[in-house]
């Protein structure tokens, strides 16, 4: 009697262990399969980066022209280098920028810099290469993407994505606001928008032009309008296609050069 009272006891203790270790596998396994679904502006973004280069970005080692002065960058996976070289009379200054620091060089001197100038100069080879290399740096952690609508521009039809971003690793314009129109047909950026608050603010509008894909990646220039300040950015397209946009300048990424070749 007693070893059965015993023999009874282990049994229900081992079934209890078993039906224990269900439940466990199944919270377990309903952990792993109820990932949080990708929002629609993140699926349109993930697949504008494939149709611009996707994975290539992760190791890319490009230069380029722009506005006189030699652009580079170097990828390796989540790190990177950036670097500038102009030419001013006899001196060669060369700007070299990681996640870590920023450096500058005259005819191969290392200089001191202020604190002020190292944002000044960082700021500024990192918008270059920002623009680019888009939309690479769209799944970026600090950046917050929201889609806005669907919409037709001169009769193609484009998903219409709102990118803001965090404080933290959003740089020193953070608070900017930024609309990037999709083609639903190529995935491709074919215009963007954007309003910034320095320097008393101002709205820009750039319509891409001369696409062209070198080793995989795909680079592209701009025509660059700009709008008054309390403009709408999602109002642009209908101005741009009425000619009531002011053209100011030209982006234009020329020689570019795959250095992995």
């Amino acid at each position: 009697m007693k070893k059965n009272l015993i023999l009874l006891c282990f049994t229900a203790a081992l079934s209890l262990s078993c039906n224990n270790k269900k439940e466990s596998k199944d919270v377990t396994n309903d952990t792993i399969t109820t990932e949080k679904p990708l929002s629609k502006a993140d699926s349109i973004v993930n697949r504008a980066i494939e149709a611009h280069g996707g994975k290539l970005y992760d190791n890319a080692d490009y230069s380029f022209e722009f506005r006189g002065k030699k652009y580079s960058f170097k990828n390796d996976g989540g790190a990177y280098t950036y670097s500038t070289e102009i030419q001013k009379g006899d001196s060669l200054i060369k700007d070299v920028m990681t996640a870590d620091k920023f450096e500058r060089s005259i005819n191969n001197s290392l200089q001191s810099l202020s604190k002020k100038d190292v944002d000044k100069y960082s700021e500024a080879i990192n918008s270059v290469i920002y623009f680019a290399t888009l939309p690479h740096k769209l799944k970026d952690a600090s950046v917050n993407r929201e889609f806005v609508e669907e919409t037709t521009i001169k009769g193609k039809n484009y998903d219409v994505i709102k990118v803001t971003f965090g404080q933290e690793g959003g740089g020193k314009d953070f608070d900017d606001e930024y609309h990037y129109w999709i083609n639903k047909d190529t995935h491709k950026i074919d215009y963007l928008a954007y309003s910034y608050l320095v320097n008393d603010g101002g709205i820009r509008f750039r319509s891409a032009f001369n696409t062209r894909v070198i080793d995989g990646v795909t680079f592209q220039d701009y025509i660059n309008y700009e709008a008054p300040v309390k403009t709408a950015l999602k109002d642009l397209p209908q101005l741009f296609e009425q000619g009531k946009l002011k053209e100011v300048s030209q982006i234009l990424t020329e020689n570019v050069v795959n250095n992995r070749k």
